[in-house]
């Protein structure tokens, strides 16, 4: 079963997700992708808190909806409110929102890095209890 999770950047949240979905979930069960509307590129704090974490992402490149047009997506989630308003279509695949706060747009103002970073976890944290029940919404 193919999973795309879909964010406006594809910079955080849905690397994240991606990073979540390959850590707990074998191959032979799901293959999860992650994209955007647009290319924001990898952001280097989403890197950071999945590493301490113990999820390596920081092989993943920031991809855009276009690129997996060969690819059948059986459940799209979207995981920020732009995304899921501009969610284009997936022939024959289900699509499910599940937003989560944009860690960058919620930091923007804070300088201190402790507390930018511990933002950006508590996402992650969150991110990861979706993932971990990903089969309810998938089969429900």
């Amino acid at each position: 079963m193919n999973i795309l999770f879909l964010c406006t950047g594809n910079s955080c949240r849905s690397q994240m997700a991606e990073g979540w979905g390959k850590s707990l979930f074998s191959k032979e069960k799901f293959n999860f992708y992650s994209a955007g509307t647009v290319k924001h590129g990898l952001n280097p704090r989403a890197v950071s808190v999945m590493k301490e974490a113990g999820v390596d992402i920081s092989g993943h490149i920031s991809n855009t909806v276009d690129e997996f047009e060969d690819v059948k997506m059986d459940i799209v989630f979207t995981v920020c409110s732009d995304a899921n308003e501009n969610c284009p279509y997936f022939p024959g695949g289900k699509i499910i929102h599940f937003g989560f706060d944009d860690p960058p747009r919620l930091t923007k103002e804070i300088t201190d890095e402790e507390e930018i970073l511990s933002v950006y976890r508590r996402v992650r944290d969150e991110i990861k209890s979706f993932v971990e029940g990903i089969e309810g919404y998938i089969n429900g």
